[in-house]
């Protein structure tokens, strides 16, 4: 949006925005000045305060998926439906590296490890791949193979110790990464759409299709209680406060978008 004087017809930038469904929203870790889009050819760092667009990424023709911020604040690690996994300079947006052919069905999910030394990724082909990640290189560590649909969302533990996958195909695993092996598996009659951990790490979170918000134990998957999260659509979002107090969930509905929080 521009607004433009009469007098000398001269433009000012108002306001701007995606073209696109924005498809992943992230704040770096301990900033709230500042947060991250991204959506069809391009991601965006955005200035809260002002509201204001800080910093344009673009890549033509492609839709980035997901997005994660290291926890040191100096990556930008992004999923591609490309097959590629792409990482910016947050500051100038200057390309660090790519990883080709990441996912033969295009890269749906990303995460980092706190010490920033690896990420972890998922794909429309239901793998979840593990990267080392070096000074210069990037490197397959390991393949995961449980999910039999796209995986939909990825969160690590505080230790790096543990993580969990959300997919599409109704499962939820817990994962090992440690020893690179499943520890648990959930299973629900739905298309899981997010998860995240409860802040003390002993239960996990989910929602999806069935509008359903689910506690699960993580030590045997068992079902702790459920909230009926939406009368007519899908959560597609969701994240929980650090006491573990409230959460809050995005949700599409027909010509609007909208947000619960609990």
């Amino acid at each position: 949006m521009h607004r433009s004087a009469y007098a000398t017809f001269k433009e000012e930038l108002v306001a701007v925005c995606h073209t696109e469904a924005v498809n992943d929203i992230v704040f770096p870790e301990g900033h709230s000045d500042l947060f991250v889009t991204c959506s069809t050819n391009d991601i965006r760092v955005w200035y809260t305060p002002e509201r204001l667009e800080r910093l344009r990424i673009t890549v033509p023709n492609v839709t980035c998926h997901a997005v994660e911020v290291t926890r040191d604040g100096m990556v930008i690690v992004s999923a591609w439906n490309d097959r590629k996994i792409r990482a910016f300079v947050p500051a100038t947006g200057e390309p660090m590296y790519e990883i080709n052919n990441a996912h033969n069905l295009g890269v749906t999910a990303i995460a980092a490890t706190s010490d920033c030394k690896q990420i972890i990724s998922g794909g429309g082909d239901g793998q979840v791949r593990i990267w080392n990640i070096g000074e210069k290189t990037q490197k397959l560590r390991e393949v995961l193979k449980e999910h039999r649909g796209a995986v939909s969302c990825i969160k690590i533990n505080k230790n790096d110790k543990e993580g969990v996958t959300a997919s599409l195909d109704g499962t939820c695993v817990i994962w090992d990464l440690v020893r690179y092996v499943r520890k648990q598996m959930i299973l629900d009659n739905t298309l899981f759409k997010c998860v995240c951990y409860h802040p003390g790490e002993y239960q996990i979170i989910t929602s999806g299709t069935d509008r359903k918000i689910v506690y699960w134990e993580v030590l045997d998957g068992s079902t702790i209680r459920e909230v009926q999260g939406s009368l007519s659509s899908s959560i597609n979002g969701m994240d929980i406060t650090s006491d573990g107090a409230s959460f809050v969930t995005g949700e599409c509905v027909v010509g609007a978008g909208e947000r619960r929080s609990y």
